[in-house]
């Protein structure tokens, strides 16, 4: 695993320019930038198969922050998938500054970075503020996220491959379908905005503490609030909560 993101870190630094191929690059750099990007496909694919084996071997407890990281992982493969495709300079000449360039770095920030952001809110924010979610809305928000923000930049594949530019206010009437369902799609994503700000609110007003020894103490341990009956690395969920400053004065060794 270790060497699987040191080289995704090494080949980062290598293939910038496959943002830019159409800027008059001559023939020989393209070759290499578009090599360099598929290499790195390599050990980005043995990154996620890795998470994946992880789960597999695991229990999957499905509550929000699960539920986000396997969103993570799923759009976040979706945009490296088309991330392949455009890594070729000659497809990327004809679908530059187009949908299919939006749907693919959406994929890969706005929906495959936030994704692992909102799981980790969701996991720890608990245990910051000592205060549960609602784990009912958490679930409703991860839902409706999800189908919005698939419905809303799905569609653009198909836009730009039909060869419908970025950046413009309007569009001929053969794009409209795919562009309605996008607009139907990024109206449900904005409600979903609207609801994880009603999550905050009620997180912080109805102030319902997280049980003794968080919510992850049925699975890491046992009656006792800091024996622990596995082995685990999440020293977080043994400290009161929320934790407070110099909380260890040394690492303690599990």
């Amino acid at each position: 695993m270790i060497y699987a993101i040191c080289s995704i870190a090494i080949l980062g630094f290598m293939v910038w320019a496959h943002h830019q191929y159409v800027v008059g690059m001559d023939i020989d750099s393209r070759s290499y930038f578009t090599a360099a990007t598929m290499v790195i496909a390599i050990p980005t694919g043995i990154k996620v198969f890795s998470w994946i084996a992880t789960m597999y071997g695991g229990k999957l407890n499905l509550k929000t922050p699960m539920l986000y990281a396997i969103g993570f992982l799923f759009l976040f493969t979706i945009g490296g998938l088309s991330g392949v495709v455009i890594a070729n300079a000659s497809l990327d000449v004809a679908l530059h500054d187009t949908y299919y360039i939006v749907a693919h770095f959406h994929y890969v920030l706005s929906m495959g970075a936030v994704f692992g952001v909102f799981a980790g809110y969701y996991y720890w924010s608990s245990k910051m503020i000592g205060y549960q979610y609602n784990e009912f809305l958490g679930k409703l928000h991860f839902w409706l996220f999800f189908i919005g923000v698939n419905l809303t930049f799905f569609p653009m594949h198909f836009l730009g491959l039909s060869g419908m530019p970025r950046r413009y206010a309007d569009y001929p009437d053969i794009y409209t379908n795919w562009n309605y369902i996008s607009s139907i799609g990024s109206f449900i994503s904005l409600i979903s905005a609207f609801l994880f700000i009603f999550i905050l609110y009620k997180q912080f007003t109805d102030k319902n503490p997280i049980p003794l020894g968080g919510w992850f103490m049925p699975e890491y341990f046992t009656s006792g609030i800091y024996e622990v009956k596995y082995p685990s690395h999440a020293l977080e969920f043994v400290i009161e909560t929320p934790p407070k400053f110099h909380t260890f004065n040394q690492l303690p060794i599990l």
